[in-house]
């Protein structure tokens, strides 16, 4: 369970005191990724791409000490634990949300993310994980290729949010865009800017 912290005793004290009741306190960075060696991956070993990508999300948060810390009203909350969310659409047709505890073995992760995936979409009932994990929010828009995306401020949920749509390929490469929304009390630019050299390094160093 998270628990809640005084932000005079963290790193983000200045950003909570700052940034906190700003009227817009959501950041958003646009980067272009090289996933050549996702795609070349997930058609080997038949695994779903959008999972190898969540897993490669988890993976470069989890070293990341300001992604267990999310402002959530009016507190700044500890968690122990991160979680990924994945969009899946459901036997209406419509979506569900569907939350997956990161694990650092990929295996584990897969298994969990077909069975949780696949129990939402039946039952079209949300998987939600916020209570014990700090979630990254995900949306595949895989209809079109985007230049890019700006995620709501809704007041509510401050959660690390990416988006993303079709993969382009160019020559024999393929690269994905994607937009990655923070809440400046939660993190700084240059640690969004590490999560993002992260993921394109741990994509490079899938096996």
């Amino acid at each position: 369970m998270p628990h809640s912290i005084d932000p005079k005793q963290t790193t983000r004290a200045f950003a909570y005191e700052f940034w906190m009741k700003a009227p817009n306190p959501m950041v958003t960075f646009i980067k272009t990724i090289d996933v050549t060696r996702l795609i070349r991956i997930s058609k080997r070993r038949r695994l779903k791409f959008n999972m190898l990508l969540d897993w490669c999300i988890g993976k470069a948060a989890a070293p990341i000490k300001e992604f267990y810390m999310l402002p959530v009203g009016d507190e700044l909350l500890q968690y122990d634990t991160i979680a990924v969310n994945t969009i899946v659409k459901n036997k209406t047709g419509e979506v569900s949300s569907c939350d997956i505890l990161f694990n650092e073995k990929l295996e584990e992760f897969n298994n969990d993310y077909l069975k949780y995936t696949s129990e939402v979409a039946a039952t079209c009932q949300d998987r939600d994980l916020s209570e014990n994990s700090m979630v990254i929010g995900t949306s595949a828009i895989i209809d079109t290729e985007i230049d890019g995306a700006v995620g709501m401020n809704s007041g509510i949920f401050n959660n690390p949010f990416i988006i993303w749509g079709r993969y382009k390929k160019r020559f024999f490469r393929y690269y994905l865009t994607l937009s990655f929304q923070f809440h400046h009390t939660q993190m700084d630019g240059a640690h969004a800017g590490k999560f993002l050299a992260n993921l394109q390094n741990e994509i490079n160093r899938l096996a």
